[in-house]
């Protein structure tokens, strides 16, 4: 049963004038339908503990997490530093909200069999820090655009970890140029629940894609798994995206999650001057 704020204030002032006390224990646990965070990389700190710092700061709930990259060997595979993340989770109170494999777009998952483990290795992370999606980067040298053979690549590997993803509960989503209909051609393709879509409104809207009529199409299916609000080079509500719209089509497809911010500093501001003011932008626009 759902229980929104304004019943649980209602249900809890009815027992007390009922003559019933309630124990901390007895109150409902009300879990925000939203969450806001931002990418690592997009506040200077991709793949840094500083990020959890810099985080707080502006005021998130938690923040996207790289996993690292070709010169560290994917460093958050180690046990070490993914207990130094968990720690620094605690102490700042900014939680890991998703993982993101960056580095497959310089490391082709299309192309080049390292990448297999990174991404069979990223679920067993995503399994520690208790997080279920994981981002899968398919853009520069990892573009699946017009790439018949290396989608079929992609498609071959995804069946092979999907199994493993399934069994502990982590979503591999799919981050492209690829259109609604091209994304799902995969994901049917791979035939397994542990794939879905990891949605950038921006880059949809700079592909030309009816980003409304896609997002309601694929969260029909329940195809999309997590947000990215992007803008280039503009604060968010100040570029392209239509974001009154997509806060129209997130209650149609009833949504709730992570809503990752992404990139929206424009030249001349500071990262934290920044996402102070998208951190509110998006905070409002959710309300």
């Amino acid at each position: 049963m759902k229980i929104n704020r304004r019943h649980a204030l209602r249900r809890t002032l009815s027992l007390t004038g009922a003559g019933f006390l309630l124990s901390a224990a007895d109150w409902p646990t009300v879990k925000p339908r939203f969450l806001i965070g931002a990418c690592d990389w997009s506040i200077n700190q991709s793949s840094k503990l500083e990020a959890f710092g810099v985080a707080k700061q502006i005021g998130l709930d938690g923040i996207q997490v790289n996993m690292g990259s070709l010169s560290d060997n994917m460093h958050l595979r180690q046990k070490e530093k993914q207990q130094a993340w968990l720690k620094a989770s605690r102490q700042t109170g900014v939680a890991i909200g998703s993982l993101a494999l960056g580095e497959l777009n310089n490391v082709p998952y299309k192309s080049d069999p390292r990448t297999e483990q990174w991404v069979y290795d990223s679920i067993d992370v995503a399994r520690t820090f208790g997080v279920r999606n994981i981002l899968l980067a398919f853009f520069s040298k990892n573009d699946l655009k017009n790439d018949a053979r290396g989608t079929q690549v992609v498609i071959d590997r995804l069946k092979v970890v999907a199994p493993h993803a399934e069994k502990a509960g982590v979503i591999l989503a799919i981050e492209s140029w690829l259109s609604a209909e091209e994304h799902m051609a995969i994901i049917d393709a791979v035939a397994s629940p542990a794939v879905k879509v990891y949605y950038d409104v921006c880059n949809s809207t700079v592909m030309g894609y009816d980003i409304l009529k896609e997002m309601r199409w694929l969260g029909e299916k329940k195809m999309i798994t997590e947000f990215h609000f992007k803008e280039n080079g503009y604060l968010l509500g100040q570029g392209k995206v239509d974001y009154k719209g997509v806060r129209r089509v997130l209650d149609e497809i009833d949504y709730n999650g992570w809503i990752q911010v992404e990139g929206a500093v424009p030249q001349g501001k500071t990262v934290l001057e920044s996402y102070t003011y998208n951190n509110k932008f998006v905070r409002e626009l959710l309300v």
